[in-house]
């Protein structure tokens, strides 16, 4: 009968202190990030998942409440299920994974350019990330008024009478909102893929033409795809995270809130318990909500990339 030893807390231990002499070096330039990453990124999320339980306004010490915000936010918060919750869902599974494939598709075709028109083409999409007034241009564009280009343009050619008020009007809020996503997602997903084509090894493709790799598709699947998994992951996760976190583009074009809630999401109901009604134990328990649905959904991602190439 095979007997299998617990493992030796004090072995273990000390072989993990014998790994960081060992590499000294290296934990100590590590350690700035680190801590950096503690201080700002583990801390405030663990404080965050206590107050969750609390009841906090900021001026007064937090009073322990148990379950009460969860309660209050699933069965009692209208606003939250059938407004935020819904659109934040649609705008997710909207420009998450079209936002993934708009950037891999143009990190792929970018990548068979000569290295000049390359850079040219990829500072042109990276720009509306860094741009700015992207705000200012969306809203020149959808002006409420017959001077706004688009409403202008309608009523030019008739399709119109009067003019749209488009990010008060509720049919086209959510619309606009997602275009206005998936226009500026093109980002540090975008830059990733193309760093991680750029890093594919030439001999790899003259390998796979050897083995039986037909055509680019293939090529693609069997071997890109395969080789930048890295990038894969990390583009998931700032899509993920990006189409999740939707808020700021709603409070600046719609407002706080927006008319009738139409494009309220969670980080707007984050927003406004936590900066307007300084309701923080509240605010924290709708932060833990979306912290766990997308450390849920990295983690189905995570399962779907784990098949690429197979």
């Amino acid at each position: 009968m095979l007997k299998f030893n617990k493992p030796d807390i004090k072995t273990s231990a000390r072989n993990l202190w014998k790994e960081i002499r060992k590499n000294k070096v290296n934990y100590l330039f590590c350690a700035p990030y680190f801590i950096l990453f503690c201080i700002f990124t583990i801390v405030p999320v663990a404080m965050s998942m206590f107050l969750s339980f609390t009841s906090f306004n900021i001026l007064e010490p937090p009073v322990f409440v148990g379950l009460q915000n969860y309660v209050r936010l699933f069965f009692e918060d209208r606003i939250f299920i059938e407004k935020a919750i819904s659109n934040t869902f649609v705008i997710a599974a909207i420009v998450g994974p079209v936002g993934y494939m708009i950037c891999l598709f143009l990190a792929w075709m970018l990548n068979e350019l000569p290295r000049i028109l390359r850079m040219i083409f990829t500072l042109i999409f990276f720009a509306p990330t860094i741009a700015g007034n992207i705000y200012f241009t969306f809203t020149y564009l959808f002006n409420n008024d017959s001077q706004g280009y688009v409403n202008a343009l309608l009523i030019k050619y008739g399709i119109i009478q009067s003019p749209i008020l488009w990010f008060q009007d509720e049919k086209y809020m959510v619309t606009l909102i997602i275009v206005i996503c998936l226009w500026t997602s093109i980002g540090t997903t975008f830059l990733s893929f193309i760093a991680g084509l750029q890093g594919i090894p030439a001999h790899y493709y003259e390998a796979g033409a050897i083995d039986g790799i037909k055509n680019r598709w293939q090529e693609l699947w069997y071997i890109t795809l395969p080789s930048m998994k890295p990038q894969l992951m990390f583009g998931a996760v700032m899509s993920i995270t990006g189409a999740f976190g939707v808020g700021s583009i709603v409070t600046a074009l719609c407002g706080l809130p927006s008319t009738n809630y139409a494009a309220h999401t969670v980080m707007n109901h984050l927003e406004d318990f936590g900066n307007v009604r300084f309701e923080m134990g509240y605010a924290s328990s709708i932060a833990t909500v979306l912290f766990v649905i997308m450390i849920g959904t990295n983690a189905l991602i995570k399962r779907m990339l784990s098949k690429v190439g197979e």
